[in-house]
């Protein structure tokens, strides 16, 4: 059972890392050819107008926890006929917030990019179309949240990963449809982007209704369940406002104190920050399912230790990428953009930094999910983190450069990661003298601070090598670490044995 689990984890997560590698090459070469094909301004203009729609983001972020959530406890009781019941109740709700949605969008979003955001009087009719076709796309993207629920609680990583690429080259011929047509190339890159929504999503919805029985929706009246997943949802609601003061709110306050230019840095380090991410990420969506299914089934003690050996190996994952990153941003970001932004290169820095000490939370979060006890989880660690919007808007009030709102992140989330474990330990009951505690965060400690030197070193005695070089040596550095600092031996004999029968297979 332990064999077949860890060896179902180790393809989904390669399914999802192929997928992310080229996810992340055309993201990286589409946002150096929009950023020069639209400018500074238009493409700052873009990011802060879509930004206030995906502030409604953290209504169907919340949802989506929660159906994945309940799709995998069911799955892992092999009750599927409550799956039936629960993906058609999911469902009623995801369309109940697409009429609150809408109903915001057009009132309140709609009246605050008209009259607080700063826009360039002759972009204004052009930043309303975008904002439009911005709802457009998040709409889309609610009605494919509970489809693509049903994927990873199924665990068919397979489909979401070429779902994902399609979408990705679809982008990448975005890119050129910009640099031929001659049309205004803001509101061009805004259609056609809810353009690639609508051909995803009519994807997820086919090959959900045609292979899950449970993806077929009928009209139910359940109020107990109604109410649970409302209820459960409602205080992922409540976290998910997280993201609304670390991203989007930042961003408008940005654009209110320093202008649409340095959104446009802002969003770049976004880009960098997303393309990073999106690895630890993968990792947490292909272990998530198990991790409920384990709790499902009342495998405790093993349910804790795969949550400690996750939360190593997330952070392993996005340090051994992020760090030398981190050394040669002024590098990488001179060849990949032609023109950098100004700030650009110390917000790329400070968001890495940030998304290495967040990889924490990704297994953590998704042991208490699986518990269903997430009141208490949700409102401390939020309150913690939502600081970061009022911090960040009275330090820019008070003349601060924009690189305060990456330092006030930085230092509410290591805040926030403390909180978090002792919080975790109460709810899934671990201690933190126990050894698989204490044999992962001590690797943790030795890897980051041993691997951060050794970085340090490279760069003081080869300041003069090629770059690319260079980043060769801090990638062996790291890769030194995570082998003889991160990884157990015993772990290192299981991925052979997982490649072995497959390559024998």
């Amino acid at each position: 059972m332990q064999y077949s689990n860890t060896s179902r984890i180790a393809k989904n997560t390669l399914l999802l890392y192929f997928r992310q590698i080229l996810i992340m090459l055309v993201s990286l070469y589409t946002v150096r050819v929009v950023l020069n094909v639209l400018g500074e301004e238009d493409y700052g203009i873009y990011n802060v107008v879509a930004g206030v729609v995906t502030m409604f983001g953290f209504l169907s972020g919340a949802m989506a926890t929660a159906s994945q959530r309940y799709f995998a406890f069911d799955l892992g009781k092999h009750d599927y006929e409550h799956l039936k019941t629960t993906f058609s109740v999911t469902f009623q709700i995801y369309m109940l917030l697409a009429v609150i949605i809408v109903i915001l969008a057009e009132t309140v979003g709609l009246w605050f990019v008209m009259n607080k955001l700063v826009i360039p009087l002759e972009r204004l009719t052009a930043a309303i179309w975008i904002y439009q076709a911005a709802v457009v796309s998040f709409l889309l993207t609610l009605i494919a949240t509970p489809y693509m629920a049903s994927i990873i609680a199924h665990e068919n990583m397979n489909i979401y990963a070429y779902v994902s690429i399609v979408e990705a080259v679809l982008k990448l011929g975005i890119v050129f449809i910009l640099q031929v047509l001659d049309y205004d190339k803001l509101l061009l890159y805004a259609l056609l982007l809810t353009t690639v929504g609508m051909i995803t999503t009519a994807i997820y919805r086919l090959y959900c209704k045609r292979n899950y029985n449970e993806c077929k929706f009928r009209y139910t009246k359940d109020k107990t369940l109604f109410k649970e997943l409302v209820s459960y949802s409602g205080w992922n609601l409540f976290g998910a406002s997280i993201g609304i003061a670390k991203n989007q709110l930042v961003d408008v306050s940005i654009n209110l104190f320093c202008g649409p230019n340095v959104n446009a840095a802002r969003a770049v380090a976004s880009q960098i920050y997303n393309a990073v991410n999106s690895f630890v990420s993968n990792f947490s969506t292909a272990l998530s399912p198990n991790i409920i299914k384990l709790y499902a089934v009342s495998q405790k003690q093993v349910y804790i230790n795969s949550t400690f050996q996750s939360i190593r190996f997330v952070f392993l994952l996005i340090s051994f990428i992020a760090l030398p990153l981190i050394f040669e941003m002024p590098n990488i970001l001179e060849i990949w953009l032609a023109v950098v932004p100004e700030h650009t290169i110390d917000f790329a820095k400070l968001v890495l930094i940030d998304a290495i000490i967040c990889s924490i939370f990704y297994p953590l979060g998704s042991a208490v999910q699986a518990t269903g006890e997430i009141k208490q989880y949700q409102i401390i660690v939020s309150i913690v983190l939502l600081c970061n919007f009022p911090f960040s808007y009275i330090l820019l009030y008070c003349g601060y450069s924009p690189e305060c709102t990456f330092y006030t992140a930085i230092i509410l989330s290591t805040i926030s990661v403390i909180i978090r474990l002792i919080i975790t330990r109460k709810i899934i009951g671990f201690s933190f003298v126990d050894k698989v505690f204490y044999l992962n965060f001590i690797k943790i400690m030795l890897y980051i601070s041993i691997t951060v030197f050794g970085l340090w070193i490279v760069n003081y005695l080869l300041p003069d090598l090629h770059f690319l070089l260079r980043m060769l040596y801090e990638y062996a550095v790291c890769a030194l670490g995570v082998y003889f600092l991160g990884i157990r031996k015993c772990e290192i004999e299981k991925v052979k044995e997982i490649i072995k029968q497959k390559y024998n297979g």
